[in-house]
């Protein structure tokens, strides 16, 4: 049964976190957190709004700050082979942890904190219709009504990737890809489906019902069964100090459940 197309709109406001000081991270790879060095966690674009909302209660329950410093999983996961000084890591898929576990840089193999969804978004003004088979990207796309489509970059983020899966299950691939353009994170993907520039994208189930985008245009949700599934895992990396492991036991709190179940995400059992 199609999900109900919904309304929504984008602004900038409650992304504070959102940017990845790459070279910052690389220079200061042999701290560690101290009293005055809040722990600092490596987490997935796609959980912008609501893990900064998690953090800000965790600070208020328990007065302690976390640096959530967000980024696409992949390159985060190279940041962290590098000796950046992260904590944590909470990835939008399960291999770029299992790929640190292998390596022997976390404590253990971590849990699976939310599954993600994806969704068809299509900005204010755009001649794309939306629904949940693509019917309608495959009309614009016959017509020559295409002129972009953004989505992550499938090398980088799961999201992308998961997007990528779409496009093929759907038989546009091929035709679609030379109008693609690729936002290194999820966020980024959605700024460009946002700009005008793009007829619309598939990106973060999430993201798109955030309130940061309410009435900017419209979206579905894609069938979990159209990709494969996005297992989102957390991992404590071997410098993870007790602020860090209290946060990571938090995430697994029924406040911070419920919380994502609110945004969009489903939470194991």
């Amino acid at each position: 049964m199609s999900t109900p197309v919904s309304r929504l709109a984008w602004s900038v406001r409650g992304w504070r976190r959102a940017s990845v000081a790459a070279a910052s991270v690389v220079l200061c790879g042999h701290l560690s957190a101290t009293p005055s060095t809040p722990p600092r966690v490596a987490a997935a674009s796609n959980l912008n709004v609501v893990l900064n909302a998690i953090a800000d209660q965790f600070e208020r329950e328990k007065g302690v700050h976390i640096d959530v410093v967000f980024g696409s999983s992949g390159t985060l996961t190279r940041q962290i082979e590098q000796g950046a000084p992260f904590e944590m890591f909470l990835a939008a898929d399960e291999d770029f942890p299992k790929k640190l576990t292998a390596a022997g840089l976390t404590r253990d193999a971590g849990v699976v904190y939310a599954t993600g969804r994806l969704a068809l978004f299509a900005p204010k003004g755009s001649p794309l219709r939306v629904d949940e088979r693509l019917a309608g990207l495959t009309q614009l796309l016959k017509s020559g009504g295409v002129t972009r489509f953004a989505i992550a970059n499938p090398a980088l983020a799961p999201y992308g990737e998961a997007a990528e899966a779409v496009l093929k299950k759907r038989g546009l691939w091929d035709a679609i890809r030379p109008r693609l353009v690729l936002g290194e994170t999820i966020v980024q993907a959605a700024q460009f489906a946002t700009t005008g520039n793009a007829v619309g994208g598939l990106l973060a189930y999430a993201t798109v019902r955030s309130p940061e985008f309410s009435d900017r245009g419209t979206f579905v949700l894609i069938p979990g069964v159209d990709h494969p599934p996005l297992h989102q895992r957390m991992v404590l990396l071997k410098r993870a100090g007790p602020a860090a492991i209290q946060f990571y036991q938090f995430l697994q709190g029924t406040a911070a459940r419920t919380r994502l179940q609110n945004a969009g995400y489903e939470v194991p059992q």
